[in-house]
C-alpha cells in the first residue's frame, strides 16, 4: 500500500512558498526516499485553510480562464501549477456516492471502484472533508509480463481513508488501490512527480476478485498516430510502421505497430502472418501478445 509519511510540524505555507521550495529542491522521481522528503512540505500547504478557496474564487471571477487554458484534466481536478518537467501540483475533488454529480455522471469519471496502479509516483494529503476510502493492495510489477488475464499475485493490505492531514506516497507501479467515495465531499492535494519515461511505463487496471491484470490503461500520444500512418500515409507510412514493429525500444509500441499492420490485411491468414512475426520478439510482452492474437479465445 502507499507509504504513510510523517507530516512534520511546520507552520502553514502558501502555494507560492511550496513552489519556491520545490524549485529549490533537487529530487528524483524514481527515488522513493527523495520523494518522501517532500511530504512535510505538502503537509504544510495542507495546513493553509484559505489558499484553495481564494484560488477558486479568483478563477470564478475570471470565468475560469486559467483552468480552461492550462488544465488538461477533467472537472474533478483544480490545477494548482501545470507541468514544468519536474512536477505537477493539483487539488482533487472527491464527491460522495449520493452527491448529485455522481448520481448524474456515475462513478467512472472519479475512478471509483476501479482497481488500478499508477505509472508515476505522487504525494497526497487529505485537505478537506473526511477523505476518500481505498482498498489497498501490493504487487510485484517485475514478476508480471503485463498481459490481460495474467495473474498479478495481488496481496490485500487494508481498507483505510485519506483523513485530513494524512500524507501518503503512492509509489509508481507498486501500490494498487480500489478507490471508494468518501462519506461526504472531500478534497486532496497532490504533488505528481514527472519521469520522462512515464509514457512508456504501463499502468494497469486489475480484477481484484480474480487477482489478475484486466487491461493496460496507458497509451503514448505517438501510438495513436501509428494506425493513421499505416492506413493513410502510403508507402512511407507503411515502411515507418514496419520499422517501429521491429526496432522501437518500447515493447508496447512494437505491439501497437504489429496491430496496425495486421489491421490493414484483408484476411485472417494475412493477419496471422503479421502477428507470427511477434512470436520471436525477445520481449515476453510482445511474444505473449502475439500468441494471444494467434491462439487466444478472442483472436485479433
Amino acid at each position: 500500500m502507499p507509504r504513510v509519511l510523517d507530516p512534520g510540524s511546520g507552520d502553514a505555507i502558501g502555494l507560492d512558498d511550496l513552489v519556491a521550495a520545490l524549485d529549490a529542491t533537487p529530487f528524483d522521481a524514481r527515488d522513493e526516499d527523495s520523494l518522501a522528503a517532500l511530504g512535510p512540505l505538502l503537509a504544510r500547504l495542507g495546513r493553509n485553510r484559505d489558499f484553495l478557496a481564494d484560488l477558486v474564487i479568483a478563477e470564478l471571477e475570471d470565468r475560469c480562464s486559467g483552468q480552461s487554458s492550462g488544465n488538461t484534466y477533467g472537472a474533478q481536478v483544480f490545477l494548482l501549477r501545470p507541468a514544468n518537467g519536474r512536477y505537477v501540483l493539483r487539488a482533487n475533488f472527491w464527491p460522495a456516492r449520493n452527491d448529485a454529480v455522481v448520481r448524474a455522471s456515475g462513478t467512472a469519471p472519479f475512478f471509483y471502484d476501479l482497481p488500478h496502479d499508477h505509472n508515476f509516483s505522487f504525494l497526497t494529503v487529505g485537505y478537506q472533508g473526511p477523505g476518500y476510502w481505498s482498498d489497498y493492495y501490493d504487487y510485484d510489477v517485475d514478476a508480471v509480463t503485463g498481459l490481460p488475464g495474467e495473474s498479478a499475485d495481488l496481496r490485500f493490505v487494508e481498507r483505510s481513508r485519506l483523513e485530513p492531514g494524512k500524507v501518503l506516497l503512492y509509489r509508481a507501479r507498486r501500490d494498487v488501490h480500489r478507490q471508494l467515495p468518501p462519506d461526504s465531499l472531500s478534497v486532496s492535494l497532490n504533488i505528481l512527480a514527472y519521469d520522462r519515461a512515464q509514457p512508456w511505463c504501463d499502468q494497469f487496471r486489475f480484477d481484484v476478485e480474480a487477482g489478475t491484470i484486466a487491461e493496460g490503461l496507458t497509451t503514448a500520444p505517438s501510438e495513436a498516430l501509428v494506425a493513421l500512418a499505416v492506413h493513410y500515409a502510403g508507402e512511407e507510412g507503411l515502411a515507418l510502421t514496419e520499422d517501429l514493429a521491429k526496432r522501437h525500444p518500447a515493447a508496447r509500441m512494437r505491439v501497437t505497430a504489429l496491430r496496425a499492420l495486421a489491421s490493414r490485411e484483408p484476411g485472417r491468414a494475412e493477419r496471422d502472418a503479421v502477428w507470427a512475426r511477434g512470436l520471436d520478439d525477445p520481449d515476453a510482452y510482445v511474444a505473449g501478445y502475439a500468441r494471444r492474437a494467434l491462439f487466444g479465445p478472442n483472436r485479433i
